[in-house]
């Protein structure tokens, strides 16, 4: 008798898992909230405190800073192979130092006063630790199109972080905002929001909301 042989059906060959895109969203928004570098990281503190006693000098800072930090990693990113590993951060500082100096000038160049009034702390941005700290941590590790949305959230968030102390310092130090008055008459301004002192209560302030708001349990 032959014997009968059971022939098995042929598995269906799942297809590979598509990886999400280069450009993924998620890399932008969690540089807004999930880790955003000031009320999360609590990185640059030094422009932090002592640019945002306008609402104009913080945004001003945010946005040269977010260029800085953009062009930086999407030229990191490109030469992330061909930068030698002993001297890859001396080449951070180089890159990030050239477009320093290019929002330096470009700046200077738009508004004398505005360059006055942030002084050295757009040179410092060079040593700005979430500049270098992207391109470490970062750029050097992915692709361009997940390198400019990671720079996109971090410099928006951090561009966030200075226009909520800027506005909450000018506002109760000088009465109004970008030079518009928006308190009555009778409001006495509160010339310590404007000064040094100013800038820790109001961070304080800041972190303490954005702390209360990470430890609420959802859907409460």
């Amino acid at each position: 008798m032959p014997i009968p042989v059971e022939i098995e059906a042929p598995q269906k060959v799942q297809p590979p898992k598509q990886k999400k895109a280069a450009g993924s969203t998620d890399e932008f928004i969690k540089g807004l909230w999930k880790e955003n570098p000031v009320f999360v990281q609590v990185l640059g503190m030094c422009p932090v405190l002592a640019v945002t006693n306008t609402a104009g000098n913080a945004l001003a800072m945010g946005l040269a800073t977010a260029f800085v930090l953009l062009m930086s990693n999407i030229l990191i990113s490109l030469l992330r192979n061909f930068i030698p590993k002993q001297v890859r951060i001396s080449s951070y500082i180089l890159i990030i130092a050239t477009f320093v100096t290019v929002t330096d000038y470009a700046i200077q160049a738009i508004s004398v006063e505005l360059h006055k009034s942030l002084g050295a702390f757009i040179s410092l941005i060079v040593v700005n630790c979430l500049i270098l700290s992207r391109a470490e941590a970062f750029a050097s590790k992915n692709g361009v199109g997940k390198s400019i949305m990671d720079a996109l959230g971090m410099g928006v968030g951090f561009t966030f972080a200075l226009l909520c102390l800027g506005v909450v310092r000018e506002l109760l130090g000088d009465g109004g905002i970008f030079g518009y008055t928006l308190m009555p008459e009778q409001f006495q301004p509160w010339i310590i929001m404007i000064l040094p002192a100013g800038g820790f209560f109001t961070l304080a302030l800041w972190l303490f909301f954005f702390n209360v708001l990470k430890r609420k349990p959802k859907g409460s």
